[in-house]
């Protein structure tokens, strides 16, 4: 994995001199302005990279070139000193990065979660300032404005960085068919998740028989595609792939995809803190309405499914409650059924890139990527 290690790196360097170049025209504006970059770095910091990493690697799979690259013939934004395809990929990769930092944001608000990996969330950092300093007027509706904006600042900025990685590229098709397909992937991650709030809210005013069918399509549409098909498919565009070369790696990225989302369901419940960055039972406060949940409704007993749907939902759940939950998802099989689907979902990406018309090289990478993806425990 010795590429992958390297093209975060790149990643990372980009992101970091792209956040250098933006600094001064903040600063210039107001010394106000100061926490936009820094809470930024902060969120931009680390991570595990894989819409960056299947971004590049959808790229290797079309694109015949040789693997490894030489992190010094790169300068310091990560764009390459000489016109080169790959440079495009690392800035494109970078700004799926910023995008899903600002998805991140604006998630949060949404969720009302008040932290991210470890630390405050956005807005509750925002809404310290507000504390902090005295200010007048709702700490808490500072902040959610404030983070708002941060989410929108970032969501302008990948498009930046993501056209300035495209102009790199020869080919007009390329430039145009990577573009589309990003504009694509922001359309469904946004209307995802909007469907994700309204499962959340409505979920009562729905069938009762469709519950499972729309917890899998919020989980399609937020998160699958975006995660890791949406990236697989512009890395093909970046590098000029052909229609069965992309189908191909939808094919193995909508199954894999789903099977990332289900294991973030699983750690939203059981996750351990110190990995996740999350308390215990998170989704379980916010009332996440997942296929875990829509499996377990469907095993529990009447009465224990009557009280998941008085309890889900309630940020004021104790640990004591949290526990229970826990220990009533469990019970009832709810889990083993997800793990069974996360493997089944492995096995059709799998089998769909087996004999793909890709190099094998990525074969290889995209294979270990989804033994990572499925058994990830943050």
């Amino acid at each position: 994995m010795a590429e992958s290690t390297r093209l975060v790196d790149l990643v990372q360097s980009g992101i970091d001199a792209f956040l250098d170049d933006r600094h001064p025209i903040l600063a210039e504006i107001a010394p106000d302005l100061a926490p936009f970059i820094d809470y930024s770095r902060d969120l931009l910091k680390g991570g595990k990279r894989f819409r960056a990493l299947f971004c590049y690697w959808g790229w290797q799979a079309v694109s015949g070139g040789t693997t490894g690259f030489d992190p010094s013939a790169f300068d310091g934004d990560g764009s390459e000193r000489t016109s080169d395809d790959l440079a495009a990929v690392v800035l494109a990769a970078s700004a799926l990065e910023i995008f899903h930092a600002a998805a991140l944001v604006h998630d949060d608000i949404m969720d009302n979660s008040d932290t991210r990996r470890g630390r405050p969330a956005a807005h509750k950092r925002f809404e310290k300032l507000h504390s902090d300093g005295r200010w007048n007027g709702s700490a808490r509706g500072f902040g959610q404005s404030s983070a708002l904006l941060l989410g929108d600042l970032l969501l302008g900025w990948s498009d930046e960085l993501f056209d300035r990685g495209i102009h790199r590229l020869p080919s007009e098709s390329a430039r145009l068919d990577s573009r589309r397909e990003f504009n694509l992937m922001r359309t469904e991650v946004t209307v995802g998740q909007y469907l994700d709030i309204l499962e959340e809210q409505a979920w009562q005013s729905f069938p009762e028989a469709g519950q499972l069918s729309r917890a899998e399509r919020v989980i399609v549409y937020k998160s699958a595609k975006y995660s890791i098909e949406a990236p697989l498919a512009i890395g093909a565009a970046l590098g000029d792939g052909s229609a069965e070369q992309v189908r191909a790696l939808r094919d193995f990225g909508l199954p894999l995809g789903i099977a990332f989302q289900l294991r973030d369901d699983i750690l939203g419940v059981f996750g351990d803190p110190e990995m996740t960055g999350k308390p215990s039972g998170d989704d379980l406060r916010e009332g996440k309405r997942t296929v875990l949940i829509a499996l377990a409704r469907t095993l529990l007993t009447p009465n224990a499914t009557r009280l998941l749907d008085e309890l889900l939902g309630d940020p004021e759940l104790s640990a004591q409650q949290v526990s229970m939950l826990q220990t009533s998802i469990r019970g009832c099989g709810a889990v083993d059924e997800v793990e069974r689907i996360i493997e089944q979902n492995v096995r059709t990406a799998l089998a769909a890139i087996a004999a793909a018309p890709i190099s094998s090289a990525a074969k290889t990478q995209l294979a270990a990527l989804a033994e990572t993806v499925a058994k990830r425990s943050a």
